[in-house]
């Protein structure tokens, strides 16, 4: 099947290469196929190695299994992190966050254990940053996961429907606001370490614009995800890039409860 996305083409190659070294080739969404057998020495045919092909349930699991996570490390962070440290909490696990979302993104094989363990730290991150909000707004934390979750299921409602189709044109378009939003964000936290206020973080109306741009590009983000998932099923990659997808639908799904966070604590007062 050809895509469009190189990095799941480059994926896509590495799983042909793992089905002719001996793995059994899949049907329709990922449906096991007939696997090929090899002549040993003494004539009878061995049984070639397996490796199971991603499903859209492998993902299912590995979604819920890295929010169970980032929820239990967000409950012991809030719950162990002393108030007099939780700046020092916000940044140190921002930075790691950072750096082990870049290592994911960009390398070409799966790693669940660096899934796993940016999904303890994304908890940490989580943890602390709705601790501070919610020692200044009562009940913002819950508002906002609800809507989070909310938005969620409507984009994955949408996408099955297909009221949104994830053209060549959307995913470029899509693509190229999440990095643009990425290098505006990353360039305002470097001012901000220095005392310099762009106005994007400070309840302004300027704020409250960028915030909701976030929120609606965050969640068109699903949709780029959902399709990546579909043709990664259909390409039959190994089961165990399901982490790597539901790694995905983790940043999304992060991103989109903290714009909405921030967005809720402008109406309700100034940090």
């Amino acid at each position: 099947m050809k895509t469009s996305n190189p990095v799941l083409a480059r994926l896509g190659q590495a799983a042909e290469r793992e089905r002719s070294a001996g793995y059994a080739p899949t049907g329709p969404y990922g449906a096991p196929g007939i696997p090929q057998q090899y002549p040993t020495e003494a004539g009878y045919p061995a049984a070639p190695p397996t490796v199971a092909p991603m499903s859209i349930d492998d993902v299912v699991v590995k979604t819920v299994t890295l929010l169970g996570i980032v929820g239990v490390m967000a409950v012991a962070a809030w719950v162990l992190v002393p108030d007099a440290l939780l700046g020092a909490a916000w940044i140190g696990a921002a930075m790691v966050t950072l750096v082990l979302g870049l290592i994911i993104s960009f390398s070409r094989m799966a790693n669940p254990a660096l899934v796993v363990a940016y999904a303890v730290v994304e908890g940490v991150f989580v943890g602390v940053v709705s601790k501070f909000f919610e020692s200044r707004y009562d009940g913002i934390v819950l508002q906002a996961a609800v809507a989070s979750f909310g938005i969620f299921f409507l984009m994955a409602m949408l996408y099955k429907v297909r009221a949104i189709r994830a053209t060549p044109a959307f995913v470029k378009g899509v693509t190229a606001a999440i990095v643009g939003l990425f290098a505006v964000m990353l360039i305002n936290f470097v001012l901000a370490l220095f005392g310099v206020n762009t106005g994007l973080r400070d309840g302004s109306p300027l704020a409250i614009g960028f915030s909701l741009v976030c929120i609606v590009v965050a969640s068109l983000s699903f949709v780029l995800s959902f399709k990546e998932i579909e043709d990664g099923v259909r390409m039959g990659l190994p089961q165990r890039y399901a982490w790597v997808a539901a790694f995905g639908i983790l940043v999304s799904l992060v991103w989109l409860y903290f714009e909405i966070l921030r967005l809720l604590s402008y109406f309700q007062g100034d940090d």
